[in-house]
């Protein structure tokens, strides 16, 4: 951190001035950026000491460093910084050298589903239950949904949004789609598979097209931040609008000229992997 301020006449600021303040502060934030990437008992890990306290290794951070500005920290890590992986629904697309498809969404509901595990088995059954209606005949403004076809009924199955999907193109599977998310599962195939075949996008580019999310009831038009900017039109055709940070998880696959594209949504920790 000294190294970097060496860059700085900090002689010249009031030390309370908030001009100060800030590069101080982009100067810890720097500091403990690469003091988490890099630090370790050296008895275990392998530190380059010099390296780290050279003048040379500072001399990026401080170029980029905006005066006028704070640097988000997460755009600073973004390196290292990953998500944590979701407690509830999973999804996972896979095509074998045959051109055999599976789309596979699963969930055991909440975290660690109804905590039953079934004797010989090993696995944990999920409380989907409480996806029947809880209040039979009624059905409100906040989402709640209480028509007859999803009351409870003994070895009927409840409601559900999972989705996974696969689209076949002269017999023969074209796009292999699917997402964890509850309600925003559908809507996130719906677009997914919309990029694909309407927009002509390449896989990736429809995995990381900005999604948008209406369920009917609450009357509200969720949009990803990265469509903030259509927001004030969208308003003014009368939706109501609130902005949220991710959509879905939808990892797909696309088998086109004998060729499997894969399309990994990065706002999770999800990956692609091929033989």
């Amino acid at each position: 951190m000294l190294n970097l301020l060496e860059g700085f006449d900090l002689s010249e600021k009031p030390r309370r001035d908030a001009k100060t303040i800030h590069l101080l502060t982009e100067t810890m934030r720097i500091g403990f950026y690469n003091r988490a990437k890099y630090l370790g008992d050296t008895d275990f890990v392998q530190v380059d000491l010099p390296k780290l306290t050279s003048k040379e290794f500072i001399k990026p951070f401080r170029d980029v460093i905006n005066l006028k500005r704070a640097t988000p920290s997460k755009d600073l890590g973004v390196d290292i910084v990953t998500r944590p992986e979701g407690s509830e629904t999973t999804h996972f697309s896979v095509v074998d050298a045959q051109g055999n498809a599976v789309s596979n969404t699963y969930t055991i509901e909440a975290l660690y589903g109804s905590q039953v595990i079934a004797p010989g088995t090993g696995f944990l059954l999920n409380n989907e239950m409480h996806d029947f209606n809880m209040n039979p005949g009624v059905t409100d403004t906040k989402g709640l949904i209480g028509t007859t076809p999803n009351l409870i009924q003994p070895g009927k199955r409840m409601l559900s949004s999972m989705a996974p999907t696969i689209v076949l193109k002269d017999g023969k599977p074209f796009l292999v789609t699917g997402s964890p998310g509850g309600r925003t599962i559908i809507n996130t195939v719906l677009q997914l598979i919309v990029n694909v075949i309407d927009f002509k996008m390449d896989v990736q580019a429809a995995v990381d097209e900005p999604r948008i999310h209406h369920q009917w009831m609450p009357d509200t038009l969720e949009i990803e931040r990265a469509l903030e900017g259509v927001v004030p039109d969208v308003q003014m055709l009368g939706n109501q609008v609130r902005l949220v940070g991710a959509q879905g998880d939808a990892h797909s696959i696309l088998i086109k000229d004998g060729k499997k594209d894969a399309g990994v949504d990065h706002r999770t920790r999800g990956a692609a992997a091929g033989y």
